[in-house]
């Protein structure tokens, strides 16, 4: 099968995409910190520093891959074990667990995750239940390989005519969009708990502001006025010039914001256009005002909130979504500055970006960089595109959710690689994020990990944070159609901004990318011990299933994921893998496994699967399997993993 690959091939835009990401999220000692007020992270199991990619293709060739090979003279002398090298060839090779020489790639042999060259061309692929030593006797036996995954571009989807419905909201017209234009639908401002209140609201009104002159400030006694004319007359003035200073982009937000001059901090702000070489930011700042100001011309319609216990889906433009960034960028969103118990978004994500602003690490230096790339696209007449973008809520009722004791589906296609990452490999599978329940956590304030790269590579991603309430127990969010503007290499602390991505993938009926992303959160547990309990085991299954689980009754693309809730929310990577297959298999979607540098994981997990295959285990018996192993793991000095409790047991199997 034919792997396609729609990536630029310019050498400056090649392998530009994310990389293997070794932890999951920074450590909340809170729920608020959990979504981006802590910007602390834990230092993931693998060295970040070699989790990067340039955008550079000959760079790839050289540079540090997420793998597991060492040099060739290495590689030679070697005892593999599906991974590993032995003490030797690690002591000659120049590895740190992930890289090797592009000469040394050719002639190696990757247990169970790739083979040379050619090899992953004409490898043939086990057929599940083949005897062991019959061809191969290495783990990855019953696996299958990449390119025997469905895609999105391979499914053949039916869109039927982009329309609106009770549970879908279209922000622009049907009806010029069957005609070949995208042009915004007409409606009318509501002010209502439901919706999300708009900065260009007639009722969004703000306290007339004091009169300065000089050193002497005088106080407006009269009342409330127009908060967008307020809004208006700073970012105008900001538009009208070919340059702005940080601290005249500083002087318009809190002009607006004055409530807050006291407690946002803007000390980040003129550092980053300090560290701006080619003096980008001041003349950007002009144009992002004036993309601001566009706001009621392109979102004249009412956008619904996504609610809990309510699945529906908004459709919007990429315009519309600069416009609606772009007023975030300026903190222009009313009801959204505070995020105390009884405010009336405090069950949502923050949206403006005041956070961003203030308390520099190089961090948020690189973030802006990733950030202002996308206004710098999205400002430019020639260069912005026009596509549509589809946020979707998925909510698992209580009909749907399996009684998993009884399910009879046997497990799915399953590829594993500690190799390679999620959005690398095959960014046309569905890739899931491991999101906060309040989606993007930190990526407005220092988080830095998978979900907040994520959102930094792909910032349309960061508008879902402006109506998407916490996902509950049993919700999702789906997205599809977002452009990828970015390259990047890092992670956590090491994290930089490569460069520009150029984005060639199809579109479907509706104008959307073919890339799609599934937010599904997993449990934190503060202590280890705590998801050794069948209702922890069963809501993570439930919300993976409803990711995984298709919803609208045509073909799905296959699954790439990997240690999804592990890292700093203290996940067990077997037990999270085991519960994964579970729900992929109850979907009947095959998944991508990237362990992102665990050799181990990589091997164990090839073997335990082969394992189960081979006995033919059912969902239904593997949780009766998870009901005996986590009673056990519950006493005391029992301390087996699962895959060797699975082993052991095969008897039983």
């Amino acid at each position: 099968m034919e792997n396609k690959n729609y990536r630029n091939n310019s050498s400056q835009a090649k392998e530009r995409t994310f990389d293997s990401l070794h932890s999951e999220k920074e450590k909340p000692k809170n729920e608020n910190q959990q979504n981006g007020k802590d910007g602390s992270t834990q230092a993931s199991s693998s060295d970040p520093s070699t989790s990067g990619h340039s955008c550079n293709q000959n760079t790839r060739k050289t540079s540090k891959h997420d793998g597991d090979s060492c040099n060739e003279d290495a590689r030679k002398t070697s005892k593999h074990d599906g991974d590993s090298c032995n003490e030797d060839a690690r002591k000659t090779s120049k590895c740190g667990g992930d890289s090797c020489n592009e000469d040394a790639r050719k002639t190696s042999k990757c247990g169970g995750d790739s083979c040379n060259e050619d090899g992953s061309k004409t490898a043939k692929h086990m057929p599940v239940g083949t005897a062991p030593g019959e061809e191969r006797s290495e783990v990855g036996l019953s696996c299958c390989q990449l390119d025997e995954l469905k895609t999105l571009p391979q499914c053949d989807i039916k869109l039927g005519k982009l329309t609106f419905s009770k549970s879908h909201t279209v922000l622009i017209d049907v009806d010029s969009f069957r005609c070949g234009a995208i042009v915004p639908q007409d409606g009318r401002d509501l002010w209502l708990s439901s919706f999300v209140k708009m900065p260009c609201s007639p009722s969004s009104v703000s306290p007339k502001p004091d009169t300065q002159f000089g050193t002497f400030t005088f106080k407006s006694h009269s009342g409330p006025v127009s908060r967008w004319s307020l809004i208006s007359e700073q970012l105008r003035a900001l538009s009208k010039k070919k340059a702005a200073k940080a601290e005249e982009v500083q002087k318009a937000i809190l002009r607006y914001n004055p409530r807050y001059e006291r407690e946002w901090s803007f000390d980040a702000l003129p550092r980053y256009v300090k560290e701006d070489i080619e003096n980008l930011y001041e003349k950007l700042f002009p144009k992002i005002a004036a993309l601001a100001l566009m706001l009621p011309d392109q979102v004249k319609k009412p956008i619904p909130l996504l609610q809990r216990h309510h699945p529906a889906s908004i459709t919007l433009s990429q315009v519309q979504i600069s416009c609606l960034l772009a007023n975030a960028f300026y903190c222009t969103f009313p009801h959204r500055n505070t995020t105390s118990s009884n405010a009336e978004y405090h069950n949502y994500p923050f949206i403006n970006f005041s956070r961003l602003f203030g308390n520099w690490s190089e961090r948020k230096n690189q973030k802006f960089k990733a950030i202002m790339h996308y206004f710098n696209v999205m400002t430019n007449e020639k260069a912005k595109p026009e596509g549509l973008v589809t946020f979707e809520r998925r909510w698992l009722s209580d009909a749907e959710t399996p009684t998993w004791g009884k399910c009879t589906h046997t497990l799915h296609k399953l590829h594993v690689t500690s190799e390679g990452r999620i959005e690398g490999e095959d960014a046309q599978l569905l890739q899931v994020d491991f999101a906060a329940s309040r989606v993007g956590g930190g990526v407005l304030d220092s988080g830095l990990v998978q979900e907040e790269i994520l959102f930094l590579m792909n910032p349309e991603l960061i508008v879902a944070r402006l109506f998407t309430e916490k996902l509950d127990k049993n919700e999702c969010l789906i997205i599809t159609g977002m452009q990828q503007f970015s390259c990047y290499s890092g992670f956590s602390d090491s994290f930089q901004w490569v460069g520009p991505y150029d984005d060639h993938l199809e579109r479907d009926e509706w104008r959307r990318l073919k890339r799609q992303i599934l937010a599904i959160d997993a449990c934190h547990f503060r202590h280890p011990m705590e998801q050794y309990n069948m209702e922890k085991v069963r809501r993570e299954l439930n919300k993976a299933y409803c990711g995984f689980k298709g919803h609208h009754g045509h073909e799905e693309p296959d699954i790439a994921t990997g240690k999804w809730g592990c890292g700093a929310f203290n996940g067990d990577p077997e037990l999270k893998a085991v519960i994964q297959l579970m729900a992929a298999a109850q979907a009947k979607r095959g998944l991508a496994f990237f362990t992102f540098g665990d050799h181990h994981l990589c091997r164990r997990l090839q073997q335990t699967y082969h394992l189960l295959v081979t006995q033919k285990m059912t969902v239904g018996q593997l949780y009766r399997h998870l009901e005996k192993y986590c009673a056990l793991r519950n006493k005391p000095n029992f301390h087996e993993g699962l895959f060797d409790y699975l082993t052991k047991t095969q008897s039983q199997l």
